[in-house]
């Protein structure tokens, strides 16, 4: 009998070899490392909330495990969290979705990738148009789902935040979707509401292009920052309801990103979008665990005034950071007033060497620079767009005293380059 040829390897599918890690994952396991070996580090490169959970939150997924609520639920969820979820999409938002066009998934990161692989057919040639500064997954998911990324830049002197005619002029036949993101990762700011209408109004005159609306971060607005603030979802315009994908989840506001609980919902072809998503996530993931249907329920219910608590307390570190950015030399800064971001251009500091001869030649030189020389954790710019190689990202969901901490330390590294 002949031989069977032995692979001396074992094969990767050559979309995800291609794919780049997540540099926020990799910036917190490397500041974790140095953590454990003794190393009084400031994490700024996680995006997770320093608070606890609320209370009554984890009291509701604890009475439903002592009750035994343990066994399979059904792939989108339980009825009683689905419809809490549409309530509040139709009386916060104005998104006409019914229960039934809503799906409970794991983490919204999860929703954001299904929804590209539904959107997207492989080998047409699709586009999605993103805004970026974006979040760094956004561009990997884009391409992994088949997808070609148009990366539309938004100008630090516009606080980051594309225009309607930037937008209109990348769409062509082969645009299927908008990534839209407001308030933002990478950059901590949240869009007009005229400005995000005027995106709105150039979709319109598209109907082969969809709004994936990820509006993870939509609590987190800050009126403080810029007066008369507010967050609006593209879902709510009549003329756009019917193609726009809504993604959000209980991770940024309510404190419960370990939880991995995310949603999606769209009224899109009379609810048989959400029926083949569902489909698609019965093979993949089933249901997130039954027991945290409860506390979906309570959060959406009873949850606005832990949520404000900490919405303000967010606000109060979106202005002490850039306070302390605008006095450091060599960095310029745009005012965070949304999520929990700041992202600084570190232009200035391009070509100079550290006290240990580091030459920074790009934001992941600087990151990885003042990571080893200041025990200080900040993402590279480099991954969240081509337009944002000279910015660093730094996430102020930590505490007061850390963030002062970490800033003084920033403003001596950023003062001893010479």
């Amino acid at each position: 009998m002949p031989t069977l040829a032995v692979p001396t390897t074992v094969p990767v599918n050559s979309s995800i070899a291609r794919m780049k890690e997540s540099a926020t994952l990799a910036v917190t396991a490397r500041a974790a490392a140095l953590k454990a070996q003794g190393v009084d580090v400031v994490g700024f490169g996680v995006g997770e909330p320093d608070f606890d959970t609320p209370a009554s939150i984890k009291a509701a997924a604890i009475r439903a495990l002592e009750s035994g609520r343990t066994k399979y639920e059904p792939t989108p969820g339980a009825a009683d969290a689905r419809k809490a979820i549409a309530n509040k999409l139709q009386v916060e938002n104005g998104i006409p979705v019914q229960w039934q066009q809503v799906s409970i998934t794991c983490g919204a990161k999860y929703a954001v990738a299904m929804a590209l692989h539904m959107l997207i057919e492989p080998g047409r040639g699709d586009e999605v148009i993103l805004p970026t500064p974006a979040w760094v997954s956004y561009r990997p998911l884009i391409e992994l789902a088949g997808g070609r990324c148009i990366e539309v830049a938004g100008s630090f002197e516009n606080g980051f935040r594309v225009t309607a005619e930037q937008v209109a002029a990348v769409i062509t036949p082969r645009t299927v979707g908008i990534l839209l993101n407001s308030p933002s990762n990478p950059c901590g700011i949240a869009y007009p509401v005229e400005e995000l209408r005027a995106i709105a109004d150039v979709v319109a005159d598209h109907p082969q292009v969809c709004v994936l609306s990820d509006e993870i971060y939509e609590k987190l607005v800050y009126p403080e920052v810029t007066p008369g603030l507010s967050h609006w979802s593209p879902g709510s315009d009549p003329r756009l309801s019917d193609r726009t994908i809504t993604v959000n989840g209980m991770s940024k506001a309510y404190a419960m990103t370990g939880w991995r609980l995310g949603y999606i919902a769209t009224p899109a072809n009379g609810g048989g979008w959400m029926k083949e998503f569902i489909k698609l996530q019965g093979q993949q993931t089933n249901n997130v665990s039954s027991f945290a249907m409860p506390a979906i329920v309570e959060a959406l219910t009873n949850g606005a005034a832990d949520v404000e608590r900490m919405r303000e307390a967010f606000a109060r570190r979106a202005i002490l950071v850039h306070q302390r950015l605008v006095t450091m030399p060599r960095l310029s800064s745009v005012a965070s007033n949304g999520a929990f971001y700041s992202f600084p251009d570190i232009s200035a500091c391009m070509g100079l060497t550290t006290p240990r001869g580091r030459l920074i030649d790009g934001a992941q030189a600087f990151a990885e620079a003042l990571l080893d020389e200041h025990a200080v954790a900040v993402v590279p710019g480099e991954d969240f767009g081509e337009c944002a190689r000279r910015n660093i990202r730094i996430s102020f969901a930590c505490g007061e005293p850390q963030i002062e901490k970490g800033l003084s330390r920033l403003g001596e590294f950023v003062t001893s380059l010479r």
